[in-house]
């Protein structure tokens, strides 16, 4: 399913490539009705006047919200490489990325 042929305007190969999912037909339509829905809804949160209003992370204080710090065994590196698309010497190969402005 196209852009050009989705009524959102939504092009869901398109973010299924960038989240390396594998979407059947059926799963396309579903998920580009679900975030058609979810831009409606963030267009219609961004008309609420927020004149004045501070901005937070959370409802209310949080406090205490840390955990003890103790040392755990972590990942081995071939645990933390396993599902790397690609790698080398050790360390997760990404496409170059340049914003030209």
């Amino acid at each position: 399913m196209t852009q050009s042929s989705n009524p959102n305007g939504i092009d869901v190969d398109y973010v299924a490539k960038l989240a390396r999912l594998k979407l059947t037909a059926e799963e396309q339509k579903k998920f580009s009705t679900q975030l058609g829905s979810i831009l409606d809804y963030c267009r219609k949160i961004s008309t609420v006047d927020v004149e004045g209003v501070e901005p937070t992370a959370h409802a209310f204080p949080l406090y205490n919200v840390w955990a003890a710090d103790a040392a755990e065994a972590g990942l081995t590196t071939e645990q933390a490489l396993s599902n790397a698309p690609s790698q080398r010497d050790n360390q997760v190969v990404v496409p170059k990325v340049i914003e030209e402005s």
